[in-house]
């Protein structure tokens, strides 16, 4: 009988140890199964952006529209591009394509590391055997592209193509999905769009329902007369999006009177920076509301005059000059 208890006991004995180690591994297995889960989610995820940054990529040949309606065709990726407009150098610059770029001009400057690839001079009247010689798989335009240009660069087979926005800032976003699929930054070209729409909205809806002040965009001056952004023109649309109302929306293209401006009198000016003291100081201004309250706004107009990513800024800009109050802390 005590033979059979001691069996007893150790039976018992040998079950809880048992059962002890069971429990004592419990933990340990199940940091393995954890580990082994998240090693499979984290390998799927990144087998499904893979396969999503190949779904992004362009498949050739690739066919574009430009903005003058013109279908160009795209055998192959392009690796060398040469860009005739300062905006057109900075897309490629947000795009994070420039190891692309193998020429641009004088007037591209943005950013600065920009000044140290090789120009072919100016955006009207570039030099062509500075562009032959560069072998370029494309050049791409924008405003101020002249026809004669282009006709010498189809002439010599150069793929071209112009990328420009008259009226709306829903064109620039256009521009870079555009430039985004030829330069293959398709989701670069997304984010930029994205970011670039989103900063702007949030500004409209900050402003939208404020009051309007009166606004003068100085675009040229003085003894050769007077420009300025009129209704029709994508600068007036960015001064509307930033909560101003541009004096000259009844006026189409550039050109503007002394006499208009004297008689509209408007309550803010806004003029590149390098222009400003000079325009203060003129005879013919000196009368003005805005420049005797001391309203005339230096800026730099490159966030305003190029169409980019930048006219983000540019809307936020206006929009902290025209409503200061909205935007105190």
């Amino acid at each position: 009988m005590k033979y059979w208890k001691k069996v007893s006991l150790l039976f018992t004995a040998i079950v809880l140890v048992a059962g002890m180690t069971a429990c004592s591994k419990t933990p340990t297995d199940s940091t393995v199964s954890t580990k082994e889960v998240i090693a499979t989610e984290e390998t799927q995820q990144e087998e499904a952006t893979a396969a999503s940054t190949e779904l992004e990529k362009e498949s050739y040949p690739l066919t574009v529209t430009d903005s003058e309606g013109n279908e160009v065709i795209f055998e192959q990726e392009p690796q060398k591009v040469i860009s005739l407009a300062p905006n057109i150098t900075e897309m490629m610059y947000h795009l994070e394509a420039q190891q692309k770029l193998v020429g641009r001009t004088d007037y591209c400057d943005y950013p600065q590391e920009a000044t140290s690839i090789e120009s072919v001079g100016t955006l009207t009247d570039p030099d062509i055997e500075k562009v032959i010689s560069l072998e370029p798989d494309v050049v791409i335009a924008s405003t101020h592209f002249s026809e004669e240009t282009k006709a010498k660069l189809s002439e010599l087979g150069i793929k071209t193509l112009v990328l420009y926005e008259e009226h709306e800032i829903k064109g620039v976003s256009a521009m870079f999905e555009t430039l985004g699929k030829i330069v293959n930054k398709q989701e670069k070209s997304r984010l930029a769009v994205e970011e670039m729409e989103g900063v702007i909205e949030e500004t409209t809806e900050l402003v939208g329902e404020l009051e309007k002040p009166s606004v003068y965009y100085v675009v040229g001056y003085g003894e050769y007369g007077d420009y300025t952004a009129g209704g029709d023109t994508f600068i007036s649309q960015l001064i509307t999006l930033a909560g101003g109302k541009n004096i000259a929306q009844e006026v189409q293209g550039w050109s503007y009177s002394l006499e208009s401006l004297l008689e509209a009198d408007p309550e803010i000016i806004i003029i590149d920076n390098s222009m400003k003291d000079d325009f203060v100081k003129a005879e013919n201004y000196k009368e003005l509301t805005a420049v005797k309250n001391g309203m005339v706004y230096g800026i730099d107009k490159n966030i305003i005059e190029r169409q980019g990513f930048r006219n983000a800024e540019g809307v936020r800009t206006l929009a902290e000059i025209f409503h200061a109050d909205a935007f105190q802390p």
